[in-house]
């Protein structure tokens, strides 16, 4: 959808007018592409402690595993102090530290402290850069999560802390199924794409009055169209069927909206939403895992949202079915079996995500939503899609239980 704010600030007249005006000043992000595979620029990797090198740099790796008290905090000031204006545009500072939870009091305390640290200078970084915290367990493996933050790909994902761990090794393999819900069209059409870009075979689902317009993305991709009704009593049965050689990817990504506050909110509304979003997930999830359909080592994904992290006046439906998700995720994840069988499962969180949806909402509401984030614009559904891709990736073992916001850090329930 058309950002024309974003296209003015980026012309000299704009920028002029909107700066003595004292609006924001968001920069174009630079995205993944065949033509912009990389950061423009060098990655430095130091440790707390260390004097940084001078120099212009894409991104920022810094090693702060080893602060174990509040006054090694100076450590992390002294290397990231010299470095916070040396990024180039769009540039990226990871900070690698260890589970707060991991170690005595002061150590706790410290390594806590660098959750307020990203968090806030994701705020104040400025020129389309981001700050993220990965906390690093014992034997993790996170060679996958630092290749998607050290990239364009994670254009619209800043403030956010990571937890990686070990990660069971994956047998080489072929061809990996995916099955994407909502896939007519945009997030859920983006995510199919990326996946199928990744070498992914795709099967893309969705409600049988979509069927074109699946039909059409399925043989764009070189994928197969599966109409139906995700949340129908036999949905999980009809899955396994179409699958006969098991499934490696799960993302449920189909979800709508009933929008009216809970004194206007018919029960109707309440029962539609909360089924569809978060009933059928769990319903085709457990049958799929009980018939043997998803295969070791599958990636299960849930689409969240930050209004089930924050809340949003209007969506008590929308956001019980999506702080669900999250809740789904994570037990999910610490169940001994599937975990045990090297399945992972993980939710992605948006924000303001430029699709049909957000276009249809009231201008203020909209720019409101678009400029509400540490990186002053909206996202596109490439951003998720990217997103849903590292955390399906077979070298994401180590990423598990996970709720990641792809929110440009949004300031509501940042």
């Amino acid at each position: 959808m058309a950002d024309r704010y974003l296209r003015l600030t980026g012309t000299a007249p704009g920028r002029f007018v909107t700066r003595r005006l004292g609006l924001p000043q968001p920069t174009a992000l630079r995205r993944w592409s065949r033509q912009t595979p990389d950061l423009p620029g060098p990655v430095l990797r130091l440790a707390a402690g260390e004097k940084p090198a001078q120099g212009t740099y894409g991104a920022v790796v810094l090693d702060a595993t080893a602060v174990a008290d509040p006054a090694d905090l100076q450590d992390v000031h002294a290397a990231l102090h010299p470095l916070a204006r040396s990024l180039t545009a769009c540039g990226r500072i990871v900070v690698l530290g260890t589970p707060p939870r991991d170690g005595g009091l002061a150590r706790s305390a410290a390594q806590q402290a660098l959750e307020g640290l990203v968090r806030s200078l994701g705020k104040e970084i400025g020129r389309g850069c981001t700050v993220q915290l990965v906390r690093l367990a014992p034997g993790a493996a996170a060679d996958s999560t630092l290749d998607f933050l050290l990239s364009p790909r994670s254009a619209y994902v800043s403030g956010q802390v990571i937890e990686v761990g070990p990660a069971a090794e994956v047998p080489a393999g072929g061809t990996r199924t995916a099955l994407v819900t909502g896939a007519a069209r945009g997030i859920g059409a983006a995510v199919a794409e990326t996946l199928a870009r990744d070498g992914a075979r795709v099967v893309l689902l969705d409600i049988p009055q979509a069927a074109d317009a699946l039909a059409e993305a399925a043989a764009r991709l070189g994928g197969s169209a599966l109409p139906l009704d995700i949340t129908a009593a036999d949905a999980g049965e009809r899955i396994a069927a179409a699958l006969p050689d098991g499934l490696d990817v799960l993302v449920h990504n189909a979800g709508i909206t009933r929008d009216r506050r809970l004194a206007n909110m018919p029960a109707d509304r309440w029962d539609t939403v909360i089924d569809v979003n978060l009933g059928s997930v769990l319903r085709t999830t457990g049958h799929l895992l009980k018939s043997g359909t998803i295969n070791e080592h599958a990636r299960i994904v849930g689409t969240a949202s930050i209004a089930g992290i924050a809340g949003n006046a209007g969506q008590t439906n929308y956001a019980a079915s999506k702080a669900g998700v999250i809740g789904y995720v994570r037990a999910l994840a610490a169940d001994a079996e599937v975990r045990g069988r090297g399945i992972t499962a993980n939710a992605v969180a948006p924000g303001f995500i430029e699709t049909k949806m957000t276009a249809a909402v009231p201008l203020v509401i909209r720019e409101a939503g678009r400029r509400m984030n540490s990186l002053g614009q909206g996202g596109q559904p490439a951003d998720v899609a990217e997103t849903v891709a590292w955390l399906s990736a077979a070298a994401s073992g180590g990423v598990n239980g996970q709720v990641v916001r792809v929110c440009g850090q949004s300031l509501l329930g940042a």
